[in-house]
């Protein structure tokens, strides 16, 4: 297993947050490696999201889990591996909101693929990240990671 974490607190709530998450249309918005962003269906559970990165070809994403407010976790399966991205909003003391970005990459290929592809999807991450907060009207500050 191939995995990476990022987090970094902000003072935007975390239903400002959601709002930007949640509204896939706008991802490219926020989002500077994201050139075009579809939902087919709600932002629920088993819903699709066909993600084109800039310059790439489009990845389909299953949406697993949906938490409004809280969390959601998309799946992409490719080669030998399943991509599982976490996005988490946790509610924290002095109405602060700590968002966590985590991809873990498993399957029979994950040990040769995760290092290999990982580090490319996950790069953008303390960008992106920073970039979501802005879109919902605030500031970042003290980022932390955990890498493979």
């Amino acid at each position: 297993m191939w995995e990476y974490e990022h987090s970094i607190t902000t003072d935007a709530t975390a239903e400002a947050l959601w709002a930007r998450l949640a509204d896939v249309a706008t991802w490219t918005e926020w989002n500077p490696d994201t050139e075009k962003a579809e939902l087919d269906g709600p932002f629920a559970t088993g819903s699709r999201i066909t993600m084109t990165p800039r310059g790439d070809e489009p990845v389909l994403l299953q949406l697993a889990e949906v938490r409004e407010n809280e969390t959601f976790v998309d799946v992409a399966q490719f080669g030998g591996v399943v991509i599982r991205t976490m996005h988490r909003l946790e509610r924290l003391d002095g109405d602060r909101t700590r968002i966590t970005y985590r991809t873990e990459i498993t399957g029979p290929a994950s040990d040769e693929l995760g290092p290999q592809v990982g580090p490319a999807i996950t790069a953008d991450f303390p960008e992106t990240m920073a970039a979501l907060v802005r879109a919902a009207g605030s500031e970042s500050d003290s980022p932390s990671e955990v890498g493979a």
